[in-house]
């Protein structure tokens, strides 16, 4: 379990240092561990040295003894002094004030006292006296320059009706983009066959005509990111944004408020066009969107904030230019936004690890041991990490090595979406057979 542990505070220091901005509940999220855990983690990876490698490595804090159970006398005098804050005080106490009362009460001489507001924060949570805070819906956000975060997603058409033999999901797709800072609808692209390698086109083709913005937000449609067991690495499309210097922001689990500019297109797109209009095939859907496109850009009076009652294109007449496409693309840059990963292994009989589809030998000596394996970008390679020392570098299989030319990069990263595709149908497969494949 070590190694587990290593990982998950090397990958929370790694997380800490590129979005310092994040909650601890968003840090929990990234590393896979609750956010009392994080919370106890992220002070100590900040208070050490950034190339600190021993604070990685704990020592047990763990009680020799269990401690002693406050007695039923100390928790019933706790939530009397709740009811009836002690002489002088008038509020109710929380549990910081009754820590500092308990020791002064000549009822409890003797007794065992909480030494932490946190226990008696407990106690009276137990009690019915505290109330569940509730989440917190969203938070307020700034606008961003115009066009320099555009948020994405998918759209049913849902006026056209499904197959007859109703094998897809899916009939007619619109995908939407909207850009953040002015509310402007950038592009919609309809289609009959959106999946991984088709929207990795389709987002090629989206900067090809608009230009790269600084950063675009998508939800964790497997189109988008893949799926959590997809893949060791990022997502085709996000390595495909990365290797362009396109930042990706992907919203938490069940927290569609987070792509809240296009959902809320969403909503006035199936009310005002799709509604009204009642496309029935493909041709009538594309037809449709792009009267709809030009009506509510031009037309159409937005009541955001951005633009003030009035259609987003009149609202902001001249928009800055966005950089191209570049001629050259590094395929390999996408290593950067994943340089001091960590993963965990069980090192196979025959010496090796899997990583990404891809066998790496570290040593029949290590076999049903449990290693850390460390990206280094700069190395290009993985770092076998085992009992806290550097055992092994492995350099990384499956690099380019050299530049691509545009076009190429895109076909080279439409094949990569291909493969994850295959890959994730073939897990879905053997979880449904039980984890074996059929014969």
């Amino acid at each position: 379990m070590e190694a587990v542990y290593y990982a998950a505070r090397a990958n929370l220091r790694r997380v800490l240092a590129l979005y310092p901005h994040w909650t601890l509940q968003h840090y929990a999220q990234a590393v896979g561990m609750s956010r009392g855990w994080v919370k106890k983690w992220k002070k100590r990876l900040l208070e050490a040295a950034p190339a600190d490698e021993q604070v990685l490595h704990s020592r047990s804090r763990a009680r020799h003894q269990p401690s002693e159970r406050i007695s039923q006398a100390v928790r019933e005098r706790i939530i009397e002094l709740r009811d009836e804050p002690p002489e002088g005080l008038r509020r109710t106490p929380g549990p910081k004030a009754l820590l500092y009362y308990l020791p002064r009460d000549e009822h409890l001489q003797g007794e065992r006292l909480p030494r932490s507001s946190r226990t008696i924060y407990r106690i009276l949570r137990e009690a019915g006296r505290i109330a569940q805070r509730l989440p917190q819906l969203h938070e307020p956000q700034e606008r961003p320059a115009p066009m320099s975060h555009w948020q994405l997603d998918f759209k049913d058409a849902t006026t056209v009706p499904p197959e007859v033999d109703g094998k897809r999901q899916h009939g007619v797709e619109v995908l939407n983009v909207v850009d953040e800072g002015t509310s402007i609808l950038v592009e919609a692209q309809v289609g009959a066959d959106f999946h991984a390698e088709t929207t990795l086109q389709a987002v090629a083709d989206l900067f090809v005509r608009q230009g790269l913005p600084q950063a675009v937000r998508v939800d964790r449609d497997v189109r988008f990111v893949s799926s959590p067991s997809g893949s060791d690495f990022p997502s085709a499309l996000l390595r495909f944004c990365a290797c362009l210097g396109v930042g990706v922001l992907v919203c938490d689990p069940h927290h569609p408020q987070q792509n809240g500019f296009v959902e809320r297109y969403h909503r006035t797109y199936q009310e005002e066009g799709l509604d009204v209009d009642r496309p029935a095939s493909l041709a009538e859907v594309r037809e449709v969107t792009a009267a709809f496109v030009q009506y509510y850009n031009q037309s159409r009076p937005h009541q955001g904030l951005s633009c003030g009652n009035r259609p987003p294109r009149v609202a902001f007449p001249t928009l800055p230019t966005l950089p191209a496409v570049p001629d050259l693309v590094d395929p390999d840059r996408w290593l950067q936004i994943s340089d001091g990963l960590h993963l965990v292994r069980q090192v196979r009989r025959d010496g090796t690890v899997r990583v990404d589809l891809k066998s790496y030998y570290v040593g029949r000596t290590l076999a049903g041991q449990h290693v850390a394996l460390h990206l280094s970008a700069a190395k290009r390679a993985w770092l076998v990490v085992h009992q806290g020392q550097v055992s092994k570098t492995l350099p990384l299989k499956g690099l380019v090595g050299q530049a691509l030319r545009f076009e190429a990069f895109v076909q080279f990263m439409r094949g990569q979406a291909r493969v994850e595709s295959r890959l994730r149908s073939a897990q879905e497969r053997r979880a449904r057979l039980g984890g074996f494949d059929s014969p």
